[in-house]
């Protein structure tokens, strides 16, 4: 991969890392995520972004990580590792000119055509399906199936959205479209998931990149207690629930007290609980599973058996903030 990519990408994470400063040609220098560089000197930046060969590494000299870009965007935001994956696909890229690094993000705030009609919705899929039964084996509520889709050809369809995403398209694929809307119930991205070993197995693509990927926008009732998942297909079994389109995500158009974080129970996962230490931080309810629940995220609890009801009352018996919260993650947590 070219270095243009891995410099366009630094580009777009530049603005969240602290003391950030391009230092010569593909050299930067920032304070370190991992560890939080110096504690004595707000000042000192340790972490490096370098060279070797084409391809861009981080190195922290204080807490001695080092990775590749790939690694470190995905541990700094997962949605952006998949765009970052998208330029991996498209096989070439410029060498030159070198992104300009102006720290603004780009936004594009023109009309988006409405493109599922193109595609097929599981509500009319024939009982048998393999796309309808992999639905109904989810046990995803039927009153939901109008809103999901079937795309056969999931790499044309996202170059029809957006042109030359996919220059080069040697095997296409089906995906499940979960499109998501606004508060206006306007269509403004969509989540591809993909049925086979296709990576990433959840890809998100942005009509309008001034929109941030929440999804449950259209239906979420602003007035009442809101809960926010991980994954758009969780949000399905939940009253009045959004899910994180982004992995910092922090929803602020009503008091802290007001929303429940319900990240998926992965206590070795480091990225969830970073996350999980950045909401309670910013006093927000935040679920901490019980060591008794040993189910992935609640679409897996459903599927083991539980009713929508059992998840909901271990959510509410295990929702905490501020220093319990702290406590509870401190004890649950594996990494």
């Amino acid at each position: 991969m070219s270095s243009y990519i891995d410099l366009k990408f630094i580009n777009d994470m530049s603005a969240r890392l602290s003391q950030f400063k391009r230092k010569s040609d593909y050299l930067y220098n920032f304070r370190c995520p991992h560890c939080g560089d110096s504690k004595k000197n707000k000042t000192k930046a340790r972490a490096y972004f370098y060279r070797v060969k084409n391809d861009m590494f981080f190195k922290c000299h204080n807490c001695g990580e080092g990775q590749s870009l790939g690694n470190f965007i995905k541990f700094i935001d997962p949605k952006l590792y998949e765009r970052y994956l998208l330029e991996r696909y498209k096989g070439s890229a410029p060498s030159s000119p070198k992104p300009k690094f102006d720290f603004k993000p780009a936004f594009d705030d023109k009309p988006v055509k409405n493109l599922l009609d193109d595609l097929t919705k599981v509500s009319k899929l024939k009982s048998g399906h393999p796309v309808k039964k992999y639905i109904e084996d989810r046990k995803i509520p039927d009153k939901h199936f109008d809103n999901l889709y079937l795309c056969d050809k999931f790499m044309a369809f996202v170059n029809k959205v957006k042109p030359q995403t996919f220059p080069y398209i040697k095997q296409d694929h089906p995906r499940l479209i979960i499109p998501f809307f606004d508060y206006d119930g306007k269509f403004f991205a969509f989540q591809g998931r993909a049925f086979g070993n296709e990576q990433p197995k959840y890809l998100t693509i942005k009509l309008k990149e001034s929109k941030q990927k929440i999804y449950g926008l259209e239906r979420v009732n602003l007035q009442e207690h809101i809960n926010i998942v991980e994954g758009p297909i969780d949000s399905l079994f939940l009253k009045n629930c959004l899910a994180m389109g982004g992995a910092d995500m922090l929803f602020d158009r009503v008091p802290v007290d007001q929303v429940t974080y319900i990240f998926d129970n992965e206590p070795r996962n480091k990225e969830i609980i970073n996350r999980m230490y950045k909401v309670i931080e910013k006093n927000y309810n935040v679920v901490i599973w019980p060591d008794n629940i040993h189910a992935k995220d609640v679409n897996d609890m459903i599927k083991d058996g539980m009713s929508v009801s059992e998840v909901n009352d271990i959510i509410s018996t295990n929702t905490f903030a501020k220093l319990e919260a702290l406590t509870r993650l401190t004890n649950y947590k594996k990494c």
